[in-house]
């Protein structure tokens, strides 16, 4: 099992000692650091600050979202990362949800997979950086010529000649129709909320992308990285209430009450009713109630706590179910040495 060290993105500033947890996850033996973006910082930007210290971890999005940039600017946000590292990037994509694409970006949110799939295949041919980009599509036209053009727009091709024309593309995927996408056109899958109890139907949504036409992975070469709460403790009842307003924040306020993709995974592991009372209490703003109303399996079922041992025997769980890479929040440099030692180091 690797470890990626998931920097999330920021709150009203800059995340306290940041500098000092990468530093870590590089010594360590963290095989990743990853950044994020919701509508405040962006994902790329930290890793290229932070990451110019480190000399072995990978540097990845997760993720960025599509309607932040053009995918050619998000391939040249990619490419230069690559060559600074020195060819440690990696790309993780997402769509985000209706509220931040429409009421952020300013653009529609309709056809995500259409979207996600001509956006991707713009990128992979910049990467490839054999002729001219262009795209066909509806959604990300190249050259443009719809209104407002003036006509003289042509196919371009990278300036830059990209340090790897394969670097890997991550997709952030919830729901069945963007986790086989993931499989079919992408090089790993980003899960949140991964829950191993349903292993099988996520193994089948996966099993359906990689057996599509023209798929570019296969089981074997196909990472799964799945976000998760790791915390090695002798007091997990405190650990587990420390998670519930975080579990609460996705299940009942990230997302319109019509359209919450964190809440249906939830639903999807039967906490139906459980869900349907925290987005109740949360959009009254009785953010406390709703954390209090999150109960322990809710939280153990998508995190790992417990003893370094019995991290280390759930970990198990999660590697035979499929997960390649936990991609884990540390706020203090403790926690990075404590999951090395239980993680990584020889038993």
């Amino acid at each position: 099992m690797k470890l990626g060290l998931q920097l999330g993105y920021w709150g009203a500033g800059p995340t306290p000692g940041a500098a000092e947890l990468v530093a870590e996850a590089d010594r360590a033996g963290f095989d990743a650091v990853f950044a994020a973006e919701s509508w405040g910082s962006d994902a790329f930007t930290p890793l290229a600050w932070w990451g110019s210290a480190t000399e072995r971890v990978r540097l990845g999005t997760s993720v960025a979202q599509l309607s932040a940039r053009a995918p050619t600017a998000c391939a040249m946000h990619a490419l230069t990362l690559d060559h600074l590292s020195g060819g440690r990037a990696i790309l993780g994509l997402g769509v985000s949800g209706p509220q931040v694409v429409e009421g952020w970006y300013g653009a529609p949110f309709g056809k995500p997979l259409a979207r996600t799939r001509e956006y991707v295949s713009i990128i992979r041919q910049v990467l490839a950086r054999e002729a001219p980009v262009r795209g066909d599509g509806p959604h990300y036209p190249l050259p443009y010529h719809g209104p407002g053009a003036e006509g003289l727009g042509k196919p371009l091709r990278s300036i830059v000649h990209p340090l790897r024309s394969d670097l890997p593309i991550w997709l952030g995927a919830e729901g069945p129709r963007n986790v086989a996408l993931a499989a079919e056109i992408a090089d790993g899958w980003l899960a949140i909320y991964y829950s191993p109890r349903l292993a099988g139907m996520y193994n089948s949504w996966l099993d359906e992308g990689f057996a599509r036409p023209g798929a570019r992975r296969g089981r074997a070469d196909f990472e799964v990285a799945a976000s998760a709460s790791v915390v090695i403790t002798d007091d997990p009842a405190t650990a587990i209430d420390r998670l519930r307003p975080v579990v609460a924040l996705y299940a009942g306020g990230m997302g319109a009450q019509s359209r919450n993709f964190h809440a249906d995974l939830f639903v999807r592991m039967g906490y139906g009713s459980v869900v349907e009372e925290i987005g109740r209490l949360f959009r009254s703003g009785r953010k406390e109630e709703a954390a209090a109303a999150v109960p322990d399996e809710m939280v153990t079922e998508t995190a790992i706590i417990g003893s370094a041992a019995e991290v280390r025997d759930q970990i198990a769980v999660w590697e035979k179910a499929g997960v390649t890479m936990l991609l884990v929040h540390c706020w203090e440099v403790g926690q990075i040495r404590a999951l090395a030692d239980a993680v990584l180091a020889p038993n």
